[in-house]
């Protein structure tokens, strides 16, 4: 199975206030896309998974890609059209 790229938009609640957080990956399955999302906002800013609210999970393809490490990965030049 070949990962897909994946984009993910939503926010999560510290001490009262509300970030906005958007973010690309690549992976397999939409279910491993919120796995992952949830534990790094839980182990780098100390979010409970009951403080994350995931808006859009979506799948790209590689010219929509805007993240320059997952461009390099996946072979597409570095120059935003």
């Amino acid at each position: 199975m070949s990962s897909k790229i994946w984009r993910v938009s939503g926010e999560y609640k510290k001490k009262k206030r509300k970030f906005r957080f958007s973010r690309e990956l690549l992976a397999d399955k939409e279910a491993h896309v919120r796995e992952r999302i949830m534990s790094e906002l839980g182990s780098r800013h100390k979010v409970r998974r009951i403080e994350i609210s995931i808006n859009e999970i979506k799948e790209l393809k590689p010219e929509e890609v805007t993240n320059l490490d997952l461009r390099r990965i996946l072979g597409v030049e570095s120059d935003f059209s």
